[in-house]
């Protein structure tokens, strides 16, 4: 329930002119509530102006739109255009007006969270990319206002470089003289860059207070950019590391050594091993196999989260995991692409079960899991009582074996959400897993409504509609590759290009 304060601060924003006037009478304490107040109704010329003359020393965007007693609605899903441009402009305003003393020395604008539904009323997202090409392209323009002597204003920020915004953001990280706005990285996205950009903007952006690390999908790194990237710009603070595909792979033309060892390999596990608070690690698509006892076994500290999708992990890899200190902490685990109920059925029970009491996130897409083995899969889940979340993708399973699992699942109390696959009943006769995107698109619709509703069904008579159920064919969404996916698709056209006229010059060569 809202406060009389957030009601009465609520009229005061809804008329924007009666605010802009009113603002030298109101006490400083009184702004953060009128910043809510106006980013809830969407009121961006009062956002502006409140941003413009802020009285306090600090301005932290996440706290402010969090839940409080005054205003218990949560607003940092709501990743509002209007509003965050609305801030930034305020920034902007509050260095150009306050040239003699100001009072604010740091500015907060992490902790927004991007989802695929927008609730604010113009229903219009500004995304993380977005958002890192307004904030710099704001430092830049500022560069050019001469400083005063008080130093720069503090900008703590999630960033989100591509080769689209590139060069913008590494003019703010890096500006040639004094600047009003110092950027500070806690959080950073790579995409469509290449190793030398990454290295690059990664030495600007500094590594002494940067948490998050993500190098996604198109950036081409191999073992020796990852050992380059760990060694000469160091994260000692870096809490959660993923890095792209195949990034563990040797460098072209490296040789093979004596005794087999990768002597880059070894330096990256020992480089992983020197972090003090690394908690969250992703290595999809990289082929480890026999690899991870040496890759997670001397961590400084448990892995709440842990990606091993397509890995090609063994027999040794499993039983490493099942027996490893990360496995009584493990909160969000990928074992997607290995057959794991096939090949590792008491490994892969013993890991679930040493994981039950912290297991919050399972996927384990295109697994092989088949109709005969979901009681063995029922049973390795059953203890894990914390699981919330479970995803099991493109596993060739009937309606009838899902059925099964679905009330296996009820069992589970924390359970809330559910991505099954496509029933193989509603597939041509024949068809072979894993599926291209083609073949997994043509099944039949008709079919398959009648099964997810018979699924729902078991549900409401188990009692659990807490439970969403449902069947992303194509994946889950993701804001950042919905927001960039004009330049992905460019980046992969030009990649394209570039295969076909080095293949086209080998024949060439033959010839």
């Amino acid at each position: 329930m809202r406060s009389l304060r957030f009601c009465s601060a609520e009229a005061l924003v809804s008329q924007p002119q009666v605010a802009r006037q009113s603002l030298d009478a109101v006490a400083h304490n009184v702004y953060p509530l009128l910043f809510k107040a106006s980013y809830f109704l969407e009121q961006a010329e009062v956002i502006r102006v409140l941003l413009g003359h802020w009285p306090l020393e600090e301005f932290r965007l996440s706290a402010l739109l969090g839940p409080s007693a005054e205003h218990p609605v949560d607003l940092r899903d709501r990743a509002c255009r209007a509003c965050l441009e609305a801030c930034v402009q305020g920034l902007s305003d509050y260095v150009l007006q306050a040239q003699g003393w100001r009072r604010l020395r740091m500015a907060d604008l992490t902790g927004v969270q991007d989802v695929q539904v927008q609730q604010c009323p113009c229903g219009r997202a500004l995304g993380r990319w977005g958002r890192t090409e307004l904030l710099c392209r704001t430092c830049c323009q500022l560069q050019a206002e001469p400083c005063t002597a008080q130093g720069p204003i503090q900008v703590l920020a999630d960033l989100f470089v591509t080769d689209g915004n590139f060069k913008v953001v590494v003019q703010a990280l890096g500006p040639a003289g004094p600047a009003h706005l110092q950027l500070h990285c806690l959080s950073f996205r790579a995409d469509s860059l290449d190793p030398g950009q990454l290295l690059h903007v990664l030495r600007l952006a500094g590594s002494q207070e940067l948490r998050r690390l993500e190098v996604v999908h198109n950036v081409r790194l191999h073992a020796g950019h990852v050992h380059q990237l760990l060694t000469q710009v160091g994260f000692p603070r870096l809490a959660s590391l993923t890095l792209p595909a195949k990034a563990f792979d040797p460098p072209p033309g490296s040789p093979p050594t004596p005794d087999g060892e990768d002597p880059f390999f070894t330096s990256i596990s020992w480089e992983l091993s020197q972090m003090s608070q690394l908690t969250e690690l992703s290595v999809a698509f990289s082929t480890l196999t026999g690899k991870i006892q040496k890759l997670l076994g001397d961590l400084r500290t448990p892995l709440r989260v842990l990606d091993l999708a397509n890995c090609s992990l063994s027999h040794a890899d499993m039983a490493f995991l099942a027996a490893c200190t990360h496995a009584t902490h493990l909160e969000v685990l990928d074992l997607s692409g290995h057959s794991l109920v096939d090949l590792f059925p008491s490994t892969f029970s013993r890991l679930l079960g040493r994981a039950a009491l912290t297991l919050r996130v399972l996927t384990l897409e295109e697994c092989s899991i088949q109709d005969s083995h979901v009681g063995t899969l029922a049973l390795a889940l059953s203890p894990c009582c914390r699981l919330r979340e479970l995803r099991f993708l493109g596993n060739p399973l009937s309606a009838v074996a899902l059925r099964r699992l679905f009330a296996a699942l009820c069992e589970l109390p924390e359970l809330r959400y559910i991505e099954f696959p496509v029933p193989k009943d509603c597939y041509p006769e024949g068809t072979t897993y894993p599926q291209d995107e083609l073949a997994m698109s043509k099944f039949d619709q008709q079919k398959y409504d009648e099964i997810a509703r018979d699924l729902h069904a078991l549900l409401l008579r188990a009692g659990r509609d807490d439970i969403r159920a449902c069947t992303p064919v194509f994946g889950s969404f993701d804001p950042d590759i919905q927001e960039t996916s004009n330049e992905l698709g460019m980046f992969l056209l030009q990649a394209f290009k570039t295969a076909l006229e080095n293949f086209s010059r080998a024949l060439e060569q033959m010839e």
